[in-house]
């Protein structure tokens, strides 16, 4: 999720579960608890490889097997202190460590992923149910925030954090509710047209879970559908884009690939610009303009040789423009169209991690 949200959602928790007399300060420390996992990014700057810093992001900072020794080094730290965490060490060592592993657990509800389980070399887990900026989930928590600040030794400021709580979970348990009622109508389309196994995944657009992008992957490319829950009925429309499979196979010995492809959940596409392989990360964006395509090998005497990757840049829309065309889609169903060809069904979206 994007900082700000993390902010609020760490403040709330950490709050919820301190001393009530220690309500504000507990505020201040979940927002900075709950931005610690995400420092990883200062490190990867110093990298000029693109691939690495985007597949090392979420990794050590964010694995549930590291956050316990986090949290108990900030609360043995605090505690040798003196003062609030020592007046009230285990209500103080539950808000550190639930406040940490809180942060992973909510990155996972995004497309982008997270290495929960680092170093152990599972693929990101990517639950997919969240854009990661999405006013309606960070709204509860940030007025939970703000009437708990200023009755914070008042009965309310508690109901304030537990409705917090409440809401935003709730928010959380709409978006698998959401992903799951799109999930269903994409099922009985692709059973029709012979990709019931093929692999999947399902993503909302941007700012909202009322619109949502479903890529199947196929022979020779993949298909990508829309679907609006307050708009469409009916069976769900797909448009194939070619990928070229037979690049991206000859080229599975270069590193980078084959990191690219563990990283994405074997979620790419490939293509040859001027003698060179590109590769998009499918679950990010929409055809044809994808936010990470990277440039990772060269063609050279009938093989594909590794290169130094290179992040390409797309076209992308004004935010405006982009907003617009997700919210006319969330109100408006497509024109008919075939399962396969030119749609009018794609919206001039770009979408971050």
């Amino acid at each position: 999720m994007d900082s700000i949200t993390h902010l609020f959602y760490g403040g709330v928790i950490a709050a919820a579960i301190a001393p009530k007399a220690d309500r504000r300060a507990a505020l201040l420390a979940g927002a900075a608890l709950n931005t610690v996992p995400d420092l990883d990014v200062f490190p990867l700057l110093l990298s000029d490889n693109p691939v690495l810093r985007m597949t090392c992001h979420r990794a050590a900072t964010h694995s549930w097997l590291v956050l316990p020794l986090i949290a108990w080094a900030i609360w043995w730290c605090f505690k040798r202190r003196g003062g609030r965490v020592t007046a009230a060490p285990a209500r103080w060592w539950w808000a550190i460590f639930i406040c940490l592993m809180a942060h992973p657990l909510l990155d996972s509800f995004t497309v982008y992923g997270t290495q929960l389980l680092w170093p152990i070399p599972l693929p990101p887990l990517m639950w997919s149910t969240l854009f990661i900026v999405d006013p309606l989930f960070t709204l509860p928590w940030l007025l939970a925030c703000i009437v708990a600040w200023w009755a914070w030794n008042k009965p309310l400021g508690q109901r304030a954090l537990l409705a917090g709580l409440v809401l935003g979970v709730g928010y959380l348990g709409w978006s698998l509710l959401a992903k799951a009622l799109v999930t269903r109508v994409a099922d009985r389309e692709l059973a029709g047209l012979g990709h019931a196994d093929a692999p999947r995944f399902s993503v909302p657009m941007p700012l909202n879970t009322l619109l949502w992008r479903e890529v199947v992957m196929v022979p020779g490319g993949y298909l990508e559908g829309y679907r609006s829950l307050a708009a469409d009925r009916g069976p769900m429309r797909f448009v194939f884009h070619p990928s070229n499979t037979a690049a991206l196979q000859a080229a599975s010995n270069v590193p980078t690939v084959q990191r690219l492809t563990w990283f994405t959940n074997g979620f790419v596409g490939a293509r040859v610009v001027d003698g060179a392989l590109v590769l998009d990360d499918l679950r990010m964006g929409s055809a044809p303009d994808y936010f990470f395509s990277f440039r990772v090998a060269q063609h050279d005497a009938g093989t594909w040789k590794a290169v130094a990757p290179t992040q390409v840049h797309t076209l992308r829309i004004a935010p405006g423009a982009m907003w617009d065309s997700v919210w006319q889609r969330i109100w408006n169903a497509p024109v008919a169209q075939a399962a396969t060809g030119n749609s009018g069904d794609t919206p001039a979206i770009s979408a971050s991690k």
